[in-house]
């Protein structure tokens, strides 16, 4: 399967249903050689997605509806203000699932250093954190992939300037002793989407380069 740095593909307000069908497609073109490896890069209406491993507990207990994925991980929310980044790029062999999801998480972390904003990795937990000194952890962007016939699916999602109370209706990711902010909290400023994309545009190139190899 060729590997190559993938194309960026801005598309905007997309609903999740849409998105998802699109990544499928997209998916099974890429493993066939049809198209190439291709990251979506788009907002979502507002939606919970429940990943594989999400328990009863951590959904929402008000009926709000919660749309099941094939991807890893447990619920999350989407939603305007926040740009997510779905890669369906081939993995070079042997595949590692491991180096994609901290490939990812670089991408956000360098946006982040860009836009001001130190943030780490928490060990044993996926996704890219801000600590205050003797505070609470606080995700800034949630990570959550999916690997079929060596082309991956999902990404990452990355909280600009969205309202943050949706995550109040679930346990986000299923961790209850942490928090979740947005780069316009952290910032003190408006982070808007518009501002944030261009840059993971930048960082998806020099982090999925190494596929060439």
């Amino acid at each position: 399967m060729a590997t190559r740095t993938p194309r960026l593909v801005r598309a905007g307000l997309v609903p999740y249903a849409e998105a998802w069908e699109r990544q499928r497609a997209l998916h099974a073109a890429v493993v066939s050689g049809e198209e190439p490896g291709t990251v979506l890069l788009l907002e979502h209406p507002p939606v919970f997605t429940a990943g594989k491993r999400t328990a009863w507990y951590d959904r929402p207990t008000d009926g709000t509806p919660v749309v099941e994925v094939d991807r890893g991980g447990r619920i999350t929310w989407h939603g305007p203000g926040q740009l997510v980044a779905y890669p369906v790029v081939p993995l070079a062999q042997p595949v590692d699932v491991v180096a994609h999801v901290r490939r990812l998480e670089e991408v956000v972390m360098r946006t982040c250093a860009d836009l001001g904003l130190a943030t780490k990795r928490v060990e044993g937990r996926s996704g890219v954190w801000v600590e205050l000194d003797g505070g609470r952890d606080r995700k800034v962007a949630a990570v959550g992939c999916r690997v079929a016939r060596g082309v991956t699916m999902h990404g990452f999602a990355l909280n600009c300037d969205c309202d943050l109370s949706w995550y109040d209706r679930i346990v986000p990711c299923g961790i209850d002793d942490a928090d979740v902010t947005s780069l316009s909290a952290e910032l003190g400023r408006d982070v808007t989407v518009a501002e944030v994309l261009p840059l993971v545009e930048q960082h998806l190139r020099e982090q999925l380069q190494p596929l060439d190899g």
